[in-house]
């Protein structure tokens, strides 16, 4: 299976350091749910594309700190790159920024979240139509780390789960397209150090409450086999 990354963003060198940019961090947990995954990086943020659409056999893309709605010539290219996808349904992963942008490309929209920043640990839950990833009104942990939110989808997605703190939490289209709010590539100490780098942002009383639901464990292995199963899957 190869699998290319379409990278959004390029982290803080302390940050880079310590965990590496977000290929890397998607590389390490992919490739430890299946070894003989094959991964390739695009630098989608600064024009770099597959030389052809079946250079992979899906795409994933990252998050970001830019907003799906903004009017940046390489978001406008990344849209059109998604419709390009999913004209040929290709398969496709969005995470976090990838998910708000997949919705935003294909008809939905996204707004900055009247509550405010998402972050921490949250549980969503499952819809009735969800077969392959699980039982109607299953909940999943993942970490959440966001301030844009989707807040209509595409006329022809999915609703597959929601969060107290996020409505639009999973969607899918067809068979070729997930994409999830939360994020399978955070691991627990990454999630802090954002936190603590956000801790003025935030306001002391949200900081608190997130870093103290980074007590529970994120399912991001059991997405990730979600993931892997909806790519492998006809």
């Amino acid at each position: 299976m190869r699998i290319g990354i379409l990278n959004t963003d390029t982290l803080k060198t302390e940050f880079d350091t310590k965990y590496g940019q977000y290929p890397a961090m998607f590389s390490k947990v992919l490739m430890h749910a299946e070894p003989k995954i094959k991964i390739y990086s695009y630098e989608v943020q600064n024009g770099e594309y597959p030389d052809e659409l079946d250079e992979c056999d899906a795409y994933l893309i990252t998050g970001s700190k830019v907003s799906a709605y903004d009017d940046l010539p390489w978001i406008i290219e990344l849209k059109n790159f998604i419709r390009t996808l999913h004209q040929h349904q290709k398969k496709l992963v969005g995470i976090c920024f990838g998910h708000q942008l997949i919705a935003e490309a294909l008809g939905g929209s996204v707004e900055r979240a009247k509550e405010g920043w998402n972050v921490g640990i949250h549980a969503a839950t499952l819809k009735k139509n969800t077969v392959l990833f699980g039982s109607a009104e299953q909940e999943f942990n993942l970490i959440y780390n966001h301030q844009d939110q989707v807040v209509k989808i595409p006329r022809e997605s999915k609703l597959l789960a929601s969060s107290r703190t996020c409505p639009v939490a999973m969607l899918a289209i067809e068979n070729h397209i997930l994409s999830f709010q939360g994020h399978i590539e955070f691991d627990v100490a990454y999630a802090k150090d954002l936190l603590q780098m956000r801790r003025s942002i935030l306001g002391e009383d949200k900081y608190l409450k997130a870093c103290k639901t980074l007590d529970a464990i994120p399912q991001d292995l059991k997405v990730i086999d979600w993931i892997l199963n909806f790519i492998k899957k006809d």
